[in-house]
């Protein structure tokens, strides 16, 4: 990403809310590609233009395998997006990953199935075939990784990790888990994709900052307590605003 953000993005995941100094909605959800997940909030954190969209709506109800991706980044460049930072609480798969860290992948595997990966449909002449060698956009993702230093977080922060895409809603088995961990997965979350392949190939500088909110099937003591998970999460969402506006600062 080598021009400079104008507007930036937020893709808010189960750990963050929608900052309250966007104030503005825009009510209307509409898209080509049917309804974005959740009413677009807008404003300035930093001095930088901002707009928030909640991946699972709000209140919280599209599961990880029902969100409307097309819809979500289609709308998210209609109102002149350029770059997105992606919430994506996971769970740790490898072992120097403990939950309270913030990851910042800078790769992923998809095992996912029939999510909509691109923006063309069967009657297109041409299918949509784009290079995605790096789902990440390196030069977001350093801004990223220094907005978490810069908020005294360093300490937490796990980078250059390998993101594992399932499917959900439900948790992976503990054999599944092994098998990702062969495949080099360090975390497990639900919701980057098709969100990055889409933001790319709509010319979007895309990054994601995943909360470690569990450890995975067959990583810890015992089965992962719901309850606990989601006492994590919200722990998270003071720190991810403290993130989300020192980077606000940077772009």
């Amino acid at each position: 990403m080598s021009d400079p953000v104008n507007v930036m993005g937020l893709i808010g995941g189960s750990g963050l809310l929608a900052p309250p100094e966007l104030e503005t909605q825009v009510f209307d959800r509409s898209t080509p590609y049917g309804q974005a997940s959740g009413p677009i909030v807008r404003g300035s954190l930093s001095g930088r233009d901002v707009v928030f969209l909640p991946r699972h709506g709000t209140p919280r109800r599209h599961a990880p395998h029902s969100v409307n991706y097309r819809a979500n980044i289609w709308k998210l460049r209609e109102q002149g997006v350029d770059s997105i930072l992606a919430i994506s609480c996971v769970g740790a798969i490898n072992p120097d990953i403990k939950t309270g860290d913030f990851v910042v992948p800078d790769q992923l595997i998809d095992y996912t199935y029939g999510r909509e990966h691109c923006f063309e449909d069967e009657s297109d002449a041409h299918t949509g075939h784009f290079d995605f060698s790096d789902p990440f956009d390196e030069s977001l993702g350093a801004q990223v990784i220094g907005a978490v230093e810069g908020t005294g977080q360093a300490s937490s922060l796990k980078r250059a990790r390998c993101y594992g895409v399932t499917q959900g809603p439900r948790f992976e088995t503990a054999a599944e888990v092994r098998r990702m961990a062969r495949d080099g997965c360090d975390i497990v979350g639900m919701t980057l994709m098709p969100e990055a392949t889409l933001a790319k190939q709509a010319g979007l500088g895309y990054a994601a900052l995943c909360p470690v909110v569990n450890l995975a099937a067959g990583c810890g003591a015992g089965p992962v307590d719901i309850e606990e998970l989601l006492n994590l999460m919200a722990s998270f969402e003071p720190r991810l605003r403290a993130v989300v506006i020192e980077l606000a600062k940077s772009l």
